[in-house]
């Protein structure tokens, strides 16, 4: 029964606008000029495009009754297309901007397209009621009596929708003097339409014959498109009445009028055969009840009863196949849409993955180049502070060598936990397995940190268990770079206090042995809301009254390393009372005797033989490599390129040869594969600045023996010195 109400006027009046607009204004209303036209001749698509562009411009230059205008088009043009949620979503976006104007107009056409698409949709009534009264509020602002009067027959017609008729029948009172006085014919067949039905409602068949055919008599003054649409309508509404009536042979009369009317406007429609099935369902159920008063009358042969039955058979199967052909039909293109969308989503996450490797690969080789150029440099550094000490002993206990090996120590620490991080994330990182001595382990760290504890005027106490196994194998690296980091983390916040490096044997079973650490301080402590962020990297808790803050990177650099051992990191702390890690980890035991073994020579057996090669091409390190192996009373010879080494090899014998790797013209790798191929097996150490993963596999397969990584210690690069002539020596 509910009235397809005329559109245009919900719209036409954005078409018109004052030319004394600047001309992106006037640029915007022309093209909302033009979507309105093309969604009057309903050419949707093309009403779309505009209406988009429309709200793009509208939205650059914020114009609020623009864009709930675009908007308004965008909506109506979606109700066209029967999306009708999109429809709504987008009347509600406009109507957003359009409380935001003084455009008491607009307002009334999103308030009337929103109630018109709830109600007319039979989506939800109840909000449609609402938005049809709002629009008359706005109607009666504008004082226009055409929109109050059509204000007041949708809201009527809405109720009786619903079968309100109650309070529906006032609004309708209200239309009646301006309706019979005025020349609207479209307002006066609603009204009479309606009549029609409130009389039905009360089974006053007779006034309600009287006001449907009062209405079909107006639908027939003129034949433009509109009124036909209401025609139909109003024939639909009739044989309904006379259908409540009884009196089925009008019902049926009315109801082909208006299955023929409806078949007319078919080709017009978006739904077309949706809307065919719908009205099959209806005529034939007419149809079965005049056959059953027929047969009541004439009394019907059973071969035409079982000819009705299967006429009506096949309608209900041929209903059934047009369903289940148009259910097809909108999955096929419900697929081929999801399709095309799933293959656009992969392109783009194709795209950002590759751009995501890209990225990721130019930040590691910007790390893994930064951390060799800081390295170089700080060999020279280092190498010359400890040369400077070796040639002046009076020097030992200056503060100021010891500053400045702090202080390189302290740049080189932060070099490499910069690339740590690095290899981190690029999953990198891989345990060793070495046999060490944890003992001898403890010493060393102790005099690494031996600065910073003094510093703070810091007490350091080392409780290891005597029960530990002397010889572990593992990852000693690993597990130095652990404790120095939080050892290195507690000294920096502790004052004139005491930090404790505990470790304890917590059980040894099956060969292996499983040794609890705990490094605990005195020192300023850490909030509870603060301690699950000191493990991200580059996070530093501020503490106004302690100058270190650090990189941020030393505690995130723990944990990720004490995970690569299958273990985890439990912290306590309370703010003013210091702070306690711990952690386990499980060691293989070792035997003791790959350590035990001298590897080291006598340095009076082989001072005076040993000769070696320094391929180099950076003066600097030139000069401290030279010096480093006086101070070792070995002899040595400098040559800056992997050319220039070639033809020396080639006429001189060495007992090792120290090999740069980045060099112009034939860097390290090449240099080593040319010695060879000469057939020449003087052993060759990679001296370098780059980090030991980044050049491991290519050293070892271009025939090189050992990796030394700048800057070095000096009691370390002679121990491979003279463990590589051993076993050079013990081979002969």
């Amino acid at each position: 029964m509910f009235k397809k109400l005329p559109l245009f006027f919900l719209f036409t009046f954005q078409f018109g606008f004052p030319q004394s607009e600047t001309t992106t204004v006037v640029e915007i209303k022309n093209i909302i000029t033009k979507a309105g036209s093309h969604l009057s001749k309903l050419e949707c698509d093309k009403s779309l495009v505009l209406a988009r562009k429309a709200l793009e411009k509208a939205l650059l230059i914020n114009d609020k009754e623009l864009i709930a205008r675009s908007y308004n088009i965008i909506g109506l043009n979606l109700d066209e297309y029967y999306d009708f949620k999109k429809a709504i979503f987008f009347f509600n976006e406009g109507l957003k901007y359009a409380n935001k104007t003084k455009s008491d107009f607009i307002k009334y056409s999103l308030h009337n397209n929103i109630a018109r698409t709830y109600c007319f949709r039979k989506i939800d009534f109840n909000k449609g009621i609402y938005h049809y009264k709002k629009g008359l509020y706005y109607s009666k602002l504008l004082k226009d009596d055409y929109e109050i009067m059509y204000a007041n027959l949708n809201i009527a017609t809405a109720y009786f929708a619903i079968e309100d008729y109650k309070n529906g029948l006032p609004y309708l009172k209200t239309v009646e003097g301006p309706i019979e006085t005025g020349d609207e014919l479209e307002a006066k067949i609603s009204y009479n339409s309606l009549l029609g039905a409130y009389y039905s409602y009360k089974n006053n068949f007779v006034d309600s014959e009287k006001s449907y055919k009062k209405a079909l008599l107006f639908c027939g003054e003129n034949k433009p498109e509109f009124l036909e649409d209401n025609a139909t309508e109003v024939y639909d509404d009739i044989s309904r009445m006379y259908s409540k009536k009884g009196d089925f042979k009008k019902a049926y009369f009315y109801m082909d009028k208006f299955n023929v009317l409806k078949e007319k406007q078919y080709n017009e429609e978006h739904s077309k055969i949706e809307r065919t099935s719908g009205m099959l369902i209806f005529l034939d159920e007419y149809k079965r009840k005049i056959s059953q008063i027929e047969q009541e009358k004439i009394n019907q042969t059973n071969y035409l009863e079982q000819a009705r039955m299967i006429g009506v058979l096949f309608v209900i199967i041929f209903l059934v196949l047009l369903i289940l052909i148009i259910s097809l039909y909108k999955n096929y293109i419900f697929k081929k849409h999801s399709n095309r969308r799933l293959v656009i989503a992969y392109r783009k996450i194709n795209e950002s993955n590759n751009k995501l490797s890209r990225a990721l690969n130019l930040k590691s080789q910007f790390i893994s180049t930064i951390s060799h150029e800081l390295r170089t440099p700080l060999y020279g550094v280092v190498g010359i502070s400890d040369l400077l000490v070796a040639e002046h002993p009076e020097l030992i206990k200056s503060p100021y060598i010891d500053s400045l090996k702090f202080s390189a120590n302290y740049l080189l620490s932060l070099v490499n936990d910069v690339l740590e991080i690095s290899n981190i994330e690029n999953k990198k990182n891989s345990l060793e397995n070495a046999p060490f001595i944890i003992f001898d382990l403890m010493n060393s760290i102790l005099e690494t940190l031996g600065v910073l504890y003094k510093m703070n005027c810091n007490e350091i106490i080392f409780n290891i268990d005597e029960n530990i196994p002397k010889h572990l194998i593992g990852d000693k690296d690993r597990l130095s770079q652990i404790l120095i980091n939080l050892l290195g983390n507690s000294l920096k916040f502790t004052k004139e206090g005491k930090v404790t490096l505990t470790a304890n044997l917590v059980n040894s079973e099956d060969g292996f042995s499983l040794i609890e650490f705990e490094v605990k301080d005195t020192g300023i402590g850490i909030a509870l809301e603060n301690q699950t962020k000191i493990f991200d990297k580059f996070v530093q808790i501020k503490d106004f009254n302690n100058s270190h803050q650090g990189s941020g990177l030393g505690l995130s650099i723990v944990q990720k390393l004490i995970e690569l051992f299958n273990s985890k990191i439990h912290l306590q702390s309370e703010l003013g009372k210091g702070a306690s890690f711990k952690f386990s980890i499980k060691f293989k035991n070792g035997s003791g005797k790959t350590l035990e073994t001298p590897t080291i020579l006598v340095l009076d057996e082989i001072d005076s033989k040993l000769k070696v090669l320094i391929v180099e091409d950076n003066k600097i390190n030139q000069i401290v490599t030279k010096k480093i192996l006086e101070k070792l009373h070995f002899k040595s010879h400098v040559t800056e390129s992997g050319i220039e080494a070639l033809e020396i090899v080639s006429k001189e014998t060495f007992d090792l040869i120290l090999m740069d790797i980045n060099m112009p013209g034939m860097n390290g790798f090449e240099t080593t594969i040319q010695i060879r191929q000469m057939n020449i097996e003087t052993p060759i150490v990679a001296l370098t600045a780059f980090s030991k993963l980044e050049i491991e596999k290519e050293a070892y397969d271009s025939g090189m023996n050992a990796i030394v990584i700048k800057p070095f210690k000096i009691l370390e690069m002679r121990k491979i010195i003279t463990d590589l002539i051993n076993k050079t020596k013990n081979a002969d």
